[in-house]
């Protein structure tokens, strides 16, 4: 992920849930939010978000992965929009077909982008949201 030139949005105040099975790309994620003044959790199975999201309601969007273990990112998104239609789940996956984002979209997904992301590209999609 490339460092931001720009000044960093101010999302203080803001949460954000991180969805990562893979250890150095969540901290990479956790480092970008830190440093706009947000909270983060990370958690590293859909099984974990679905629990977070049902039980807490402190959480301005997900950066939610697709390739989990267990259940998969978008099926864990599709249980989350069973009790929770508000908040703003981005996809994040390797996948970049068309057809992938649609998939995504249609499983209740607000909004996709590919890896590796840079941290421009993340605060842009984010903006939009929080």
């Amino acid at each position: 992920m490339k460092k931001m030139s720009s000044n960093n949005p101010d999302w203080s105040g803001k949460t954000v849930l991180i969805v990562e099975d893979d250890p150095y790309s969540a901290q990479l994620l956790v480092e970008a939010l830190t440093d706009t003044g947000a909270n983060t959790i990370a958690v590293s199975t859909g099984e974990e978000a679905i629990g977070f999201i049902k039980n807490s309601n402190i959480f301005d969007a997900v950066l939610m992965d697709i390739k989990l273990p267990g259940i998969q990112g978008d099926d864990a998104t599709r249980e989350i929009r069973t009790f929770n239609k508000e908040i703003p789940i981005i996809a994040q996956t390797a996948h970049a077909m068309l057809s992938d984002r649609e998939k995504y979209i249609n499983a209740g997904c607000t909004d996709y982008f590919t890896k590796p992301v840079t941290i421009e590209n993340l605060f842009s999609i984010l903006c939009n949201y929080i």
